[in-house]
This record gives C-alpha cells, structure tokens and sequence, in this order.
C-alpha cells in the first residue's frame, strides 16, 4: 500500500521555487551528464556526442553503447546498484498498516473459502439428486 503524498502548503511552493534554479540544456550536456556517467558506468565525457544523438533515439539507453570490456557481472552489479537505489526511493508501510492489511485479507480469504464451501456443498447435492 503506497501512501498519498500530502499537498504543498503555500509556504512550501514559494520556498522551493525560490530554492530551484533552471539549469540550461548546455550545462546539463557539459557538466552534470558527464558526472552521472562516471559514478554510472565509467563513461569519458568523449561520449557526449553518442548521448546527445541518444537522446534523439528514445528506444536507446546507457546499457545500447558498445564498450568493450563489460560483462555479465558488471551489469550485473550496476543492476544491484539501481536496486538499492530505488528501493530508497520506497514508502514502506508502517508496522500498523502492515498488521491492518493482513487482518483484512485473512478475514477475506475466510469468508470466500466459506462462500465456495457452501456452494460446492449445495450443487453437489443438487448433482447427486439428479442422477437419483
């Protein structure tokens, strides 16, 4: 079960909108893509070029480039990585909700099994009179 995420108040839109800055599509290209590359995969920032014309292509990602040298286990461990990364990003539940929930599909599954029960119960007999 996610939870809803509370709306802004006043206060807060102001303050972030006074916090963020627009960044310009060249810094992003020059600086900040380079950066993520290296902590992703090792990448120089000679593949600027191939990124750019990536972004072009939508259907291709990070993982399309031809580098020689990765292999099973590094993508591998890139995969672990990006796990543990958004398993951060995860609301989890509270003890209460977990508790809650379970209780509900508990009592849920009982009250189906006794429904099909009863029903199994009752065209069984009709299918035993009739061939009587």
């Amino acid at each position: 079960m996610g939870r809803l995420q509370r709306k802004k108040t006043a206060n807060q839109r102001k303050k972030s909108k006074e916090k963020g800055e627009k960044v310009s599509s060249s810094r992003v290209i020059n600086e900040i893509v380079p950066k993520k590359l290296m902590n992703v995969g090792g990448f120089t920032s000679d593949t600027k070029k191939k990124i750019l014309s990536e972004k072009k292509n939508p259907n291709s990602g990070i993982f399309s480039l031809k580098r020689p040298g990765i292999g099973f286990i590094d993508k591998s461990l890139q995969f672990l990585r990006e796990v543990k990364v958004e398993l951060k990003k995860v609301t989890w539940p509270s003890r209460k909700q977990t508790f809650g929930s379970t209780v509900v599909v508990i009592i849920l599954t009982i009250i189906i099994s006794l429904f099909l029960g009863v029903v199994d119960i009752c065209l069984s007999s009709i299918v035993r009179i009739i061939l009587h």
